[in-house]
C-alpha cells in the first residue's frame, strides 16, 4: 500500500508517519521510485502499536523507540514482551531508595509467591501508596494487602485470557496495551459501583 493508504487504515496522518519513520519509529517502506515507497501490513500494526504508546499510554517518542527496540530484541519472548509494552517492566532497572515501605512490598510480594521483576515500577508505586497512607494515618499493612493481591490475580488471569491465540507480536502487544489502559477507567467504574452497592446493602434502607 502507498503512504496515503497507510495513513486512511491507521488513522495517523501522512506528516505524522513521516515524522514516525525519519525518527526511526517506524521502518522506512520498500521503494518503488525515488519519491515512492510501498507498506505492507507490519508497518500498519507498527503504526497502531505507536499509537497506542503515545496515546494511550501517553510515552514520549524517544520512549516509545526505546520500548519498541527492547520489543524487537524479545519478540519470541512473550512475557518479556507483554511486560516491556504494559510498563510492568522498566527498560532501566529501578533506582528507588530503600524504605520500610519497600521492604513491606518486598515481603507481600514474597508471601503471594509472585514473580515479578525487580525493576518493576508498580513495586516504587506500591511502596509510595502505602507510605502516603501511613502518613495520612491509615496505616495498610501486608496482611490487609493480601486479599486485594487475591482479586488482582484473578483480574490479570481475565487480563491474559482475552490475549490467547494471537500470535502476531505487534499485535499482541497492541492489544494488550489497549486492553490494560483502556479499561482501567471501566474498572475503577466497577468498583465504585460495587462499593456504592455494598453500602446499600449494609447501611440502606431501601431509599434510592
Amino acid at each position: 500500500m502507498r503512504m496515503s493508504e497507510l495513513s486512511r487504515l491507521s488513522g495517523v496522518s501522512v506528516t505524522t508517519i513521516k515524522y514516525y519513520l525519519r525518527e526511526g519509529l517506524l521502518p522506512p517502506g520498500r521503494q518503488l521510485s525515488a519519491t515512492q515507497a510501498e507498506y505492507d501490513g507490519n508497518h500498519l500494526r507498527r503504526l497502531r502499536l505507536i499509537r497506542a504508546l503515545t496515546g494511550v499510554r501517553g510515552l514520549s517518542v524517544s520512549t516509545a523507540r526505546e520500548v519498541l527496540g527492547a520489543l524487537a530484541e524479545h519478540t519470541g519472548d512473550t512475557h518479556r514482551l507483554l511486560g516491556l509494552t504494559l510498563g510492568s517492566i522498566g527498560p532501566v532497572e529501578d533506582s528507588a531508595e530503600d524504605s520500610a515501605e519497600r521492604a513491606e512490598v518486598e515481603a507481600l510480594i514474597g508471601e503471594l509467591g509472585w514473580d515479578v521483576h525487580t525493576s518493576a515500577p508498580a513495586r516504587a508505586t506500591l511502596a509510595e501508596t502505602l507510605g502516603s497512607l501511613r502518613g495520612l494515618g491509615v496505616p495498610l499493612d501486608q496482611g490487609a494487602l493480601v486479599p486485594y493481591a487475591r482479586l488482582a490475580e484473578r483480574t490479570a488471569a481475565l487480563d491474559l485470557d482475552q490475549l490467547d491465540g494471537i500470535d502476531d507480536p505487534l499485535e499482541l502487544a497492541e492489544r494488550a496495551l489497549l486492553l490494560t489502559v483502556l479499561l482501567e477507567p471501566a474498572l475503577m467504574a466497577l468498583r465504585r459501583m460495587a462499593q456504592e452497592n455494598e453500602s446499600a446493602r449494609r447501611h440502606g434502607d431501601g431509599r434510592r
